[in-house]
């Protein structure tokens, strides 16, 4: 199915949620206070060089509140804009499913009996912390919500990955998104554009290897550079060069006139907490990014996968 707008010539999220669930769909974050194995020190510390202070999860819920309580706090704020609508709970920060089976089904089955207007869960989480046991047990709740994982693929490079500290290889990404499709998870993967050392080719070969895999969205991320993080350190000793505006918006059209036409568009652009925000500066001016994109395709009469070569 085409999930275009008059407006938007790709498959947009809010497009697929009013097609899908016949309701305006508000996703809330939530923190679950899990940590990553590589911080903890089962494959590295520190984590990934850009990951902020707060797991990736800067927007997500205070994870000194029950979780309850911080979908409540948003829900009553949403619920005064759009009174009808139905919620997606999104466990945000750090690795979502790692962590022994017995405390991923609390934290899960608590967060899906908070309100009777959640319809499904999203986990951000690692592709190496996805097992057989837990994608099972994400196909049973599957079964009565609609769950979806999201991996923080990045880029396909491995050199890439290693220079980031990610720990991760491509072939964990496939084997997770394998254990989950059996199951009939949705999978969403992240990528980042402007990644040190890449260039736009890399970025194009980045969306290559996506079109083969069984994934079902994707969220576009400009590499922010951040206060706190290990990525700040680097560039305030050894400035490198950033993506402009201009420069985001040309690799991002390529890349959905590049992407497979049955793939939804969860995001075109990067969030980050503004006093932390080192660069790009014109980030923080996120619709902008975003109609740019948009203007671009349409003035140029391009659409998601004009480009794509099926494989």
């Amino acid at each position: 199915m085409n999930y275009f707008t008059k407006d938007k010539p790709y498959n947009t999220l809010n497009e697929y949620y009013r097609k899908t669930y016949g309701h305006k769909i508000a996703k809330i974050s939530l923190n679950a206070n899990f940590t990553c194995p590589n911080k903890d020190g089962k494959k590295g510390y520190g984590g990934c060089i850009y990951c902020s202070k707060m797991g990736s999860g800067d927007f997500a819920g205070n994870k000194e509140l029950p979780l309850d309580l911080q979908f409540k706090e948003v829900k009553e704020i949403i619920s005064k804009k759009w009174p009808n609508a139905k919620y997606i709970a999104y466990l945000q920060a750090n690795s979502n499913t790692y962590g022994d089976i017995a405390h991923l089904k609390e934290i899960y089955e608590k967060v899906l009996n908070i309100d009777s207007d959640i319809v499904g869960l999203d986990i951000a989480t690692r592709a190496d912390c996805i097992n057989l046991d837990i994608a099972s047990y994400l196909g049973k709740l599957n079964k009565t919500k609609k769950i979806t994982v999201e991996l923080g693929l990045q880029s396909a490079s491995d050199e890439t990955k290693k220079f980031i500290n990610q720990m991760e290889t491509n072939d964990e990404f496939i084997y997770a998104i394998n254990l989950l499709r059996k199951e009939n998870i949705d999978v969403v993967l992240h990528i980042i554009n402007g990644l040190p050392n890449e260039n736009k080719e890399d970025m194009l070969n980045t969306i290559k290897f996506i079109n083969t895999l069984d994934i079902q969205g994707i969220k576009f991320h400009s590499l922010l550079i951040l206060e706190h993080t290990k990525l700040g350190a680097m560039y305030k000793e050894n400035p490198f060069n950033v993506l402009t505006l201009e420069d985001y918006v040309d690799i991002v059209v390529d890349q959905i006139c590049l992407l497979r036409g049955d793939i939804i568009i969860h995001r075109l652009a990067a969030d980050g907490v503004y006093s932390d925000l080192i660069e790009p500066k014109w980030t923080t001016k996120k619709m902008v990014v975003m109609n740019e994109i948009d203007k671009k395709l349409r003035n140029n009469k391009l659409y998601q996968g004009i480009k794509y070569e099926g494989f």
